[in-house]
């Protein structure tokens, strides 16, 4: 039985991503209480409910702080079951998450007895400390809508293989902030910038004119050729130690030529080993 533990702080898309799960096939329970994942996982389990083989359930601070400090425990317990469980976590900026609960009016659930959001907010990081630092995969959803994090979870949780490593190349642009979810980083703005050259400016790094322009630089190949090189020699390694995740972000001053044209690049010559685990998303442009 494959198990998602879909956790994170209020407000940064646990209920999208459980929707999501669920229109790929998954049992979901949202908000349910740690201390019963165990007792519901037998049941799902049991001959007669053999029908659920996929099942993901939402944890939030509710739980309590004796049970969060027991997740570890509780995570090494379902996996002495013979299930594969992967935790994922989704998290947000502060001021992201005020602005979301300010649009949508809804209460905070540790918004209680005239505790401010924003301290509700920080309590609540805390709290789910432990199971952040368990996580699988951790998603950070500060620039992401709700539709680019449903085509997120379908793509590297419900669609991907689950013996094979997903893979996710993203672009960035400096100005707008690295991301905070990466395995890895690379900083590509030493290369020469298409930005300067007027008829290349609105275009992107998926451009025929930009893409011509950028390999027409031996720096251009010689960056790629060592990001490439570097990657295969360690990929393989998260491979071995069973990782189930990996996210390598690119990123350039603007987020629109160079780091795209990397991305695409390198995506495309990695998903010759990983068939469909290559995800890219480039966050400026989207």
């Amino acid at each position: 039985m494959k198990l998602v533990i879909v956790s994170g702080l209020s407000g940064s898309g646990k209920t999208v991503a459980l929707h999501a799960l669920e229109d790929q096939g998954y049992y979901c329970i949202d908000n349910l209480h740690l201390g019963l994942v165990t007792a519901v996982v037998q049941q799902l389990m049991s001959p007669r409910l053999k029908l659920y083989d996929r099942a993901a359930v939402g944890i939030d601070a509710r739980s309590g702080v004796d049970e969060l400090e027991r997740f570890p425990q509780i995570l090494a317990e379902l996996r002495g079951m013979d299930i594969d469980v992967e935790v994922i976590f989704f998290q947000a900026d502060v001021n992201t998450l005020l602005k979301r609960f300010s649009e949508t009016r809804r209460k905070h659930p540790l918004a209680r007895k005239g505790i401010p959001l924003i301290e509700a907010i920080h309590v609540e990081k805390t709290l789910l400390g432990h199971v952040a630092a368990e996580a699988d995969l951790i998603v950070d959803t500060t620039r992401t809508n709700v539709h680019e994090l449903t085509a997120l979870v379908r793509e590297r949780v419900a669609g991907s293989n689950d013996e094979s490593l997903s893979l996710l190349f993203q672009s960035f642009g400096y100005k707008h902030g690295a991301p905070a979810d990466s395995d890895y980083v690379f900083d590509i703005r030493c290369l020469p910038n298409p930005h300067w050259e007027p008829r290349l400016r609105q275009q992107t790094g998926r451009d025929p004119g930009v893409v011509e322009y950028l390999e027409g630089h031996p720096l251009v190949e010689e960056m790629y050729g060592m990001l490439r090189d570097f990657l295969e020699t360690w990929i393989p390694r998260f491979e071995a130690e069973n990782r189930c995740y990996l996210s390598v972000s690119v990123g350039c001053t603007g987020g629109q030529h160079r780091s795209v044209y990397m991305v695409e690049r390198l995506a495309r010559h990695f998903r010759q080993g990983h068939e469909n685990n290559v995800s890219i998303r480039h966050r400026e442009l989207s």
